[in-house]
C-alpha cells in the first residue's frame, strides 16, 4: 500500500472512532475507578476506544486518539501540529514522548486484570527523524514484551504512513493493587 493510501485508511479509522465515541457521549475526563477497577484492562481499553469511557484530557490538549487496541497493544494515531512546536521550530520532544508514553502504558493496562493498575516508573524514549508539520499522520504502536504481577516492560515505535520510523521507546511500569 502506498503512503497516500495508509494515510486514507488511517484518516477513515480515526473517523470511525470518534463518531463512534461522539455516538456514546465521550468527552475529556478520567475513567470512573469505582467501575473500573472491576473490569480487565482490555475492557477498559475498549470502553475508551469506543466512547464509553471519556478520554483522556491530554489526548485532547496534544489532539491524538485511541484508534486500536488489543490484548498487549495499543495505538494512537496523532499529527504535530504549530502548537506543538519548540522555540526553534521542530516539534518538541515531548510530544513524541507522550504519543509514546500513552501507547506503550495503554498496552500495559491491557494486559491487567480486575483490580490492578500500573503507572509509569521509567521511559525512555529516542528520536530519530524529525516528523514535519505538512508529514501526515503519525501512529504510536505500544507493544508489551513482559507483564508480571509488579512490574511491565513495553516497546513502542512512532511510525509515518511509508512505514519510516520516527521515534521509538521503551518503558517499565509498575503493576499494583488499585485501590
Amino acid at each position: 500500500m502506498d503512503a497516500q493510501a495508509t494515510i486514507e485508511q488511517w484518516q477513515q479509522e480515526l473517523d470511525a472512532v470518534r463518531t463512534r465515541a461522539k455516538e456514546n457521549g465521550a468527552h475529556a475526563g478520567v475513567v470512573p475507578f469505582a467501575q473500573a477497577r472491576e473490569m480487565k484492562g482490555l475492557d477498559i481499553m475498549q470502553a475508551l476506544l469506543e466512547g464509553r469511557f471519556p478520554y483522556p484530557p491530554i489526548a485532547e490538549t496534544l489532539d491524538f486518539s485511541l484508534v486500536k487496541v488489543e490484548r498487549g497493544q495499543a495505538t494512537f494515531q496523532g499529527a504535530p501540529q504549530q502548537k506543538h512546536l519548540n522555540p526553534m521550530g521542530t516539534v518538541h520532544g515531548g510530544w513524541y514522548a507522550t504519543l509514546l508514553d500513552s501507547a506503550v502504558g495503554c498496552a500495559v493496562q491491557t494486559m491487567l486484570e480486575p483490580g490492578q493498575g500500573y503507572t509509569t516508573a521509567e521511559l525512555s524514549v529516542n528520536l530519530v527523524r524529525g516528523a514535519r508539520l505538512d508529514g501526515g499522520p503519525l501512529r504510536a504502536i505500544g507493544t508489551v514484551l513482559h507483564c508480571g504481577r509488579q512490574l511491565a516492560t513495553a516497546e513502542g515505535k512512532i511510525v509515518d504512513a511509508q512505514g519510516r520510523l520516527i521515534a521509538h521507546a521503551t518503558t517499565t511500569c509498575l503493576v499494583f493493587e488499585a485501590r
